[in-house]
């Protein structure tokens, strides 16, 4: 391939993640071109001022493909410069919602190396290692074979005691994906400072229609509440997150706690979840919000592949299947993200369940928006996902020292002293 050829592609490339192409036919190839060349912008800069320098010196220089090199270098600089400045967004929408003091409730501020772009690890950004995780794979927790495994993450050195947990859902269209392929930075991050991180499959459709899915994650967080102390974690508090669909799954899950209908065979499970994370979520099944988008995936993918039902005949199942139409008072702590750029879920989407969090719930809800970013910008290393993954460290560890107050607080309270001296007599 000549030296214009790869310049055309290039720039056709960084035009698309600048400004992805709409509608619902180019939107999955859109997003695909867009992620990658998005979240790999530091190389593909790389790669193109190399491939214009080494074609510089040639006899019969291409003028057209330099200035394409040179608008694409551009373009990539752009992307590169948003991504940079997540961490300064990301610092803003916790400091709004938490106040500016919400560091002072973490073990201890992070260090400016701590905030810096990590570049050596983003160097390699699909070699996701860290000698400090190890991880124990397959445990069963639901008898539905490789789609009832969960992996678990745990620091290497040292044993836990009543460590936070985070459950992490993977996302694929309700019908793709498993366990060990998203989510990976994130859990290998907080797994090296104490975290326990648990990651689940759960079945697909449409060999499994919803609400299969569903009903195991919050199997998942039963088994967790009865089984994670053996490995050191604390039964008692659980932060979920997950992208795409496991977006959609989390924060299902974390708004319908202990809900019968999605817990056949155990109704008494406690599936409750203290505080959800979730990544370009789908929040809108039926199409309640009227946006043009939600109606065309429910009646283009969500009835058809995933329910495998139609909306017409069961609106209220897929109702039902709505996180923004499940949100009470009750709904627990809510970190939500998305990208601007998204072409598989509208951004609108998380403004108005965000909006709509705010209104009802009492709890806290943290909306960071991220300009340029497609999908899945978290699946591995980036500029954009380190800065992400630190935040939501930050975020979690001022919520689970917040839970630990409490929590100690009400141990040490009046009525639970009478409460414990009653039990001990």
């Amino acid at each position: 391939m000549g030296f214009l050829r790869r310049q055309i592609i290039t720039a056709a490339l960084t035009a698309n993640a600048l400004r992805p192409l709409p509608g619902l036919r180019v939107g999955v190839p859109s997003f695909f071109a867009g992620w990658l060349t998005s979240e790999l912008a530091p190389q593909l800069l790389a790669l193109t001022t190399a491939d214009a320098a080494a074609h510089l010196p040639a006899r019969r220089r291409s003028t057209a493909g330099l200035a394409l090199a040179a608008a694409s270098a551009a373009g990539l600089a752009v992307m590169i410069r948003q991504s940079q400045q997540v961490r300064d967004l990301a610092e803003r929408s916790l400091t709004d919602a938490l106040g500016v003091d919400y560091v002072e409730q973490l073990d201890e501020a992070p260090t400016p190396a701590e905030l810096a772009t990590p570049w050596r690890q983003i160097a390699y950004p699909f070699r996701i290692r860290d000698e400090r995780v190890r991880v124990e794979r397959n445990v069963a927790y639901a008898p539905h074979g490789k789609r009832g495994m969960l992996d678990i993450y745990l620091p290497a050195e040292h044993e836990l005691e009543k460590a936070p947990v985070l459950l992490q859902v993977h996302g694929g269209g309700w019908t793709i994906g498993t366990k060990d392929q998203q989510g990976l930075p994130l859990m290998h991050h907080l797994a090296a400072k104490g975290w326990i991180c648990v990651a689940i499959n759960y079945r697909l459709a449409p060999r499994n229609p919803f609400p299969a899915h569903i009903i195991d994650v919050k199997r998942a967080i039963a088994w967790v509440r009865e089984h994670i102390e053996e490995y050191g974690g604390d039964p008692d508090y659980i932060a979920i997150t997950g992208g795409s669909a496991g977006g959609h799954l989390a924060a299902l899950a974390a708004l319908t706690a202990n809900d019968p209908a999605y817990q056949p065979g155990f109704e008494d499970d406690d599936t409750t979840v203290q505080v959800a994370v979730p990544h370009y979520g789908v929040y809108d099944f039926a199409g309640s919000t009227g946006l043009r988008s939600a109606e065309l995936m429910r009646d283009g993918f969500l009835g058809p592949r995933v329910f495998g039902k139609h909306w017409h005949e069961v609106p209220e199942e897929f109702e039902a299947a709505s996180p923004i139409l499940r949100i009470t008072e009750d709904a627990p702590d809510f970190y939500v993200l998305h990208g601007a750029h998204d072409t598989l879920v509208s951004v609108e989407q998380a403004r108005l369940f965000v909006a709509r969090l705010r209104r009802v719930s009492r709890h806290r809800v943290v909306y960071t928006e991220l300009p340029g970013a497609q999908h899945a910008f978290d699946i591995f290393p980036s500029v954009r996902s380190a800065h992400i993954v630190r935040a939501i460290d930050r975020y979690l560890h001022w919520h689970w020292n917040g839970y630990r107050q409490g929590r100690e607080v009400a141990d040490d309270s009046p009525a639970a002293t009478v409460e414990a001296a009653a039990d001990a007599g």
